[in-house]
């Protein structure tokens, strides 16, 4: 059911110093930062040439990323995105299996434009699961 990885999501204290440390010290192509206020953060995506990584900082003090950072101080990875042709069919069968998809379980726009869902860490080995369609 899942395609390829779209990215890894690495929340971040300091969007520019981060943004900054992957273009001169890793030398890659670094996008220009872009608010997304349906999701409570702002993101770069850094482009590799098999992936994607997207940077995460908050966007106002409601984020989940406050959250992440209050624990995780110096940032950390918070989620990977896996593509999915049918994002409904993917949820539904999810669901028979018992995963459970965080928020109303309807898809949000994510910051490719693209269909959105999460699916809860607990029930993917710790890990916060994001399907994107694509």
């Amino acid at each position: 059911m899942i395609g390829r990885l779209n990215h890894v999501a690495i929340a971040v204290p300091d969007l520019e110093a981060a943004a900054n440390q992957y273009r001169t010290a890793l030398g890659a192509k670094v996008g220009e930062p872009q608010d997304e206020p349906d999701h409570g953060v702002t993101v770069i995506f850094i482009e590799l040439p098999n992936t994607k990584i997207e940077l995460l900082y908050p966007l106002g003090d409601n984020s989940p990323i406050n959250g992440f950072l209050e624990k995780n101080p110096s940032g950390g990875i918070h989620h990977v995105c896996y593509e999915v042709d049918d994002i409904i069919a993917a949820r539904d069968h999810l669901k028979e299996t018992g995963a459970r998809v965080l928020g109303t379980g309807e898809p949000k726009i994510g910051a490719h434009g693209k269909p959105v869902l999460f699916l809860h860490p607990k029930d993917f080995n710790g890990c916060l699961v994001e399907l994107e369609q694509v």
